[in-house]
């Protein structure tokens, strides 16, 4: 398993979060597609990736960590 640096994964927690609050329902739309493309934007170019690469297990797993799915640890 790999080591995540915490803000990366915190804001790919925060991506998970707005994006069901965006697919939840109305209200707030605007706000919540602007939160969520400026998380998008942090997560995919964090200096992680510069020095890990972007591999699409990388990725997978991150997306889980962001679901709540296993300890990083």
């Amino acid at each position: 398993m790999r080591s995540f640096p915490d803000d990366l994964v915190q804001a790919q927690q925060e991506w998970s979060a707005t994006y069901h609050r965006l697919a939840d329902g109305p209200g707030r739309t605007t706000e919540l597609r602007r939160r969520l493309y400026r998380l998008s934007t942090e997560v995919l170019f964090h200096p992680y990736w510069r020095e890990g690469g972007r591999a699409p297990a990388a990725w997978a797993e991150l997306r889980n960590l962001g679901r709540g799915g296993r300890s990083r640890r």
